[in-house]
């Protein structure tokens, strides 16, 4: 079967989209990336998802607006890498998309009860490319006492686990997370979360100082120095403290936690790197935290997401945890940057094949079950 995977997430570059071909089931899954391409948001449209992310600057008109807008764009995305490889859209067996992420409350919060909110309108999707589209995935969790998140250690399993090495396989996107996964033959359960934050605070700051969207290849950081009473103040925040499973998002970790940080050491007259090279170890020492009980002596860890070509943050994880025991995506000839989009198309194929999608023990779900939503073109 030929498949698209979609997916945007809280660093809000734009619609990552892998095509691949994908045979199988369960954990006899298949799976080869024939292609992927990123199209970016416009930046009037970046700008609008981001004010629908803020309560304070939302409203049910724009989110409503959004909702059929993204889907415009996610169709763009299928129909360019389509087209790219000479594919009819109408052709594909289906296309899964996770959509934006609005908001997610994995606990009650007051009057509030614990929810989350993924849009991008799917039959906006499906009547531009003309085919099957999966989405909405994580709300069945959630249904049955999960958090919704982490979404992808399903594909993970799928693709990474090694019949005798224990694997973390570390996101850094906007949000970090990890999946713990035991060798093939262990009786060990497999455990994933969300670790803190991976690229947000490092972007924010990059369009704070310099209005860029975020810090190419480490480079601001690698200018700076680490403040130990800002870092401290960072890993205090009650997220770091939570035991797992846990998830987070830019509800924790978005402006607004970035401007109250600045503003509390404004008098300390911090440099722009060095506030840029603090939340860099804020990464890292969130990750460090997060995997220390799961860091035994087989283990290794691998990086994906953006923050895989972040060198300064890289350096940072090899300088704790030695250099040949943490490797990239690309050193497992794997793409980086295609690994959640890929996640997604794993996720809609057990979907479409009536199977479960979720891993109880990562999510805290009392079961697995069969995640997303289909929406038929004819």
């Amino acid at each position: 079967m030929y498949a698209v995977g979609l997916m945007s997430g809280t660093s809000l570059d734009g619609v990552d989209a892998a095509l691949v071909e994908i045979e199988g089931v369960d954990k006899q899954t298949q799976v080869k990336l024939l292609d992927f391409m990123t199209l970016p948001f416009e930046p009037c449209l970046k700008e609008r998802i981001s004010q629908a992310l803020v309560p304070q600057t939302s409203d049910v008109q724009l989110i409503c607006s959004l909702n059929f807008e993204l889907a415009e764009v996610f169709a763009d995305a299928v129909l360019a890498i389509c087209r790219k490889n000479g594919l009819a859209s109408q052709k594909l067996d289906f296309v899964a998309s996770h959509g934006q992420t609005i908001y997610h409350q994995p606990h009650p919060s007051g009057a509030n009860v614990s929810s989350t909110l993924q849009i991008g309108e799917a039959a906006i999707i499906a009547e531009r490319t003309q085919t099957t589209i999966i989405s909405d995935f994580r709300y069945r969790d959630m249904a049955v006492g999960g958090q919704g998140a982490p979404i992808v250690p399903f594909s993970e399993i799928v693709l990474y686990q090694h019949d005798i090495k224990t694997r973390l396989l570390q996101n850094i996107g906007g949000i970090g997370n990890v999946t713990v996964l035991p060798p093939k033959e262990s009786k060990k359960p497999i455990f994933a979360f969300d670790t803190g934050p991976g690229n947000m605070v490092i972007d924010e700051l990059c369009r704070h100082f310099y209005e860029k969207e975020y810090d190419d290849k480490g480079q601001y950081a690698a200018q700076g120095k680490v403040i130990p009473d800002i870092l401290e103040k960072m890993m205090s925040h009650s997220f770091i403290q939570k035991m797992p499973p846990k998830s987070t998002g830019r509800e924790d970790f978005g402006v607004e936690y970035v401007e109250k940080l600045l503003t509390e050491f404004t008098s300390m007259g911090i440099s722009p790197n060095d506030w840029i090279a603090t939340a860099t170890a804020f990464t890292v020492n969130s990750i460090l935290r997060g995997i220390r009980s799961y860091w035994t002596e087989d283990a290794e860890l691998i990086l994906g997401g953006g923050g895989s070509y972040n060198g300064t943050l890289v350096k940072m994880l090899r300088n704790s945890l030695g250099k040949e025991r943490v490797l990239t995506q690309e050193d497992l000839g794997f793409s980086s940057e295609a690994k959640e989009a890929i996640a997604m198309a794993v996720l809609g194929n057990q979907t479409l094949q009536r199977r479960p999608g979720n891993v109880p023990s990562a999510t805290g779900a009392s079961k697995a079950v069969i995640l997303g939503k289909i929406t038929y073109y004819e």
